[in-house]
């Protein structure tokens, strides 16, 4: 019984972190924000999500004695290993794409990645 509590909270614990993901795409001012709420929130959310799933497998698996649970468990786990490779490297490129599109980020002071001006003679 206290397995399906520690899923359900898993479970409302990602679909939390889902769900600011949204709020935060239709808050957020420019694409460097939105990336940040997108993919922080929902690769959060997916892990609580994605571990639901594990523990639902596993449940099956110990508790049931059926092997159909321990197949959901290694799906559900080469799927959060995807998820946890993908949705940052997916935002980098978008983050470095929209960069050099010129694409300014919105109230930003300083831009680390903006190119300066070369010097004359070699001078550093």
């Amino acid at each position: 019984m206290w397995f399906d509590y520690l899923i359900y909270i898993f479970l409302a614990i990602g679909t939390f972190f889902n769900f600011l993901a949204g709020v935060g795409l239709l808050r957020f001012p420019d694409v460097y924000t939105r990336l940040h709420a997108g993919t922080k929130c929902t690769t959060f959310g997916s892990i609580f999500i994605v571990g639901s799933v594990i523990l639902i497998g596993l449940k099956v698996w110990f508790f049931d004695n059926s092997t159909d649970g321990s197949v959901l468990a290694l799906h559900a786990g080469f799927a959060l290993v995807a998820i946890l490779l993908t949705n940052p490297t997916g935002a980098h490129a978008i983050a470095r794409a929209a960069h050099r599109s010129g694409i300014k980020p919105v109230k930003a002071v300083v831009d680390d990645l903006e190119k300066k001006p070369a010097k004359k003679g070699g001078e550093k």
